[in-house]
């Protein structure tokens, strides 16, 4: 098993957390994101970079840890990334992009279902990415209609 591989695909010990790493890496990105309000370039360049991490070390943590294993969460850094750069800063924004990255991610309606049959390391992206670009069309359409919601 590649432990370098592992080590950056389950974000250290994000991953290996004892109930639900999926969430946990996905609100620390939040998180941080609502701390330091980052432009939205910074923003698509965070979600750029967690994909590419992602695409060289979740194949490998995939054949050693097992098929999509849970404790690998590069993948909900990079769709939480994503979703985060469709929302308004603050805390408004941060908790919508939340929401729905999380409901998306977990629910896998159609076309992030449609992700999970591609294998290997772009499969357990891929999803992640997926939904992430659709939780970031929503918030933008949600504080569009609603421009009250951002505060």
């Amino acid at each position: 098993m590649n432990r370098a591989a592992v080590w950056v695909a389950t974000l250290g010990p994000i991953g290996w957390g004892p109930a639900g790493p999926g969430t946990l890496a996905s609100a620390l990105v939040a998180l941080a994101w609502w701390w330091t309000e980052p432009p939205r370039a910074a923003t698509l360049a965070a979600a750029a970079g967690f994909a590419a991490l992602g695409l060289l070390t979740a194949g490998p943590a995939d054949r050693g840890l097992g098929r999509d294993d849970g404790r690998i969460v590069i993948d909900e850094a990079a769709g939480m990334a994503l979703a985060l750069s469709g929302v308004p800063a603050g805390l408004p924004g941060c908790l919508v992009a939340l929401a729905l990255f999380r409901a998306l991610d977990i629910g896998k309606p159609p076309p992030v279902s449609w992700c999970e049959s591609v294998p290997g390391g772009a499969g357990v992206m891929l999803d992640d990415v997926v939904a992430g670009g659709i939780a970031a069309l929503l918030g933008a359409a949600a504080f569009a209609m609603w421009p009250a919601l951002a505060g």
